[in-house]
């Protein structure tokens, strides 16, 4: 069995300090949103969670996956790995709480999900009364509404506050130096964006995927009620179940890093196109050049160079991050 997510209780939604918000490990933040009035609405009734999102919405349009049946709620590929097992749909909110709700009672119905939904966008003034003071910090908050489901193990650059407000979620983290124990799938053709674990968590295939094994060792997990929050941190991989007929969560994500840094993930696909292939004594001569640029950079590394004449290894700004896009762009491109 996985390791509990270490918790903290007693926190309000004006609580959270730099300590729980710049954190390495994940958290769970018991009742951290028991005030919301989305949380009391949801304890207050079954249909008291889709009865407060009504209120609030205003013919907003959503993007939304329907899996079938026999999928079980796991957004996956399909068997050949060519495609998926879902397929994406535009719809009215209210058309997708609808059909949420005919599923309610169903043993084993059609799975219905809409992810990653920016609030204001089909919710306006759902975050007047539910919402987590971040300190200032310029967050995308998102919301996730559906019934049942899971989503494969997966990492996000930003880090991430998730809170449940209707329904539960049990949440499987695994640490970053995980990867090679996770057997990721695709890096450029995911199912939402994301490169994800091939394994099933639930039922997992130790033939096939015997490293898993050691990933588990290490996994750390939660289930989470209405009004309780995790902190995920940046680079930590995740699994998510839904557990009831009807859940929703709502999350935060930002970046501890300037706004005019690109993602590192675009580094990586560069590195395929121009290290991946190199003679194995090239690759090991470009480690010790990352190693001494980037990973173990200090204030060391150009000290030789005149401030004036240090270009891209003096401090990044706007412009200079503006100037170094363009060189790398005219590189690419030549």
């Amino acid at each position: 069995m996985p390791e509990a997510i270490r918790e903290i209780r007693g926190l309000g939604v004006n609580d959270l300090g730099d300590d729980i918000l710049t954190a390495t490990e994940p958290l769970v933040l018991r009742g951290l949103a028991a005030s919301w009035p989305m949380v009391c609405a949801t304890l207050a009734d079954e249909r008291g969670g889709d009865a407060y999102l009504r209120r609030h919405y205003r013919d907003a349009t959503v993007g939304a996956m329907l899996g079938p049946p026999e999928a079980g709620g796991r957004f996956f590929y399909n068997a050949d790995m060519d495609g998926f097992n879902f397929y994406p749909v535009h719809a009215k909110l209210s058309a997708v709480l609808d059909e949420i709700e005919a599923k309610r009672h169903q043993s084993k119905p059609a799975t219905v999900y809409v992810g990653s939904t920016t609030v204001e966008t089909c919710l306006p003034g759902f975050r007047e009364h539910n919402d987590i003071n971040l300190r200032g910090r310029d967050a995308l908050a998102s919301i996730w509404i559906g019934n049942r489901t899971r989503i494969a193990a997966h990492y996000d650059v930003p880090d991430n506050l998730a809170v449940v407000a209707a329904g539960h979620r049990r949440f499987t983290l695994f640490p970053p130096s995980q990867l090679k124990n996770l057997y990721i799938g695709p890096l450029d053709f995911t199912p939402a964006g994301q490169a994800v674990s091939l394994v099933d968590l639930l039922n997992p295939d130790f033939d096939k995927y015997p490293k898993f094994a050691e990933a588990l060792a290490h996994a750390q997990s939660a289930e989470l009620g209405p009004g309780d929050a995790i902190f995920i941190p940046s680079m930590w991989w995740h699994h998510i179940e839904a557990l009831d007929p009807f859940n929703v969560l709502v999350n935060y994500w930002w970046r501890q890093s300037p706004d005019y840094m690109d993602t590192p993930t675009s580094a990586l696909m560069l590195a395929f196109l121009t290290m991946r292939d190199l003679p194995a004594a090239q690759r090991q001569a470009w480690q010790e050049i990352f190693r001494h640029y980037i990973f173990e950079a200090d204030d060391t590394t150009s000290a030789h160079i005149p401030e004036h004449a240090r270009h891209v290894l003096g401090p990044l700004n706007d412009d200079a991050a503006r100037a170094l896009r363009a060189h790398i762009l005219k590189k690419i491109n030549r």
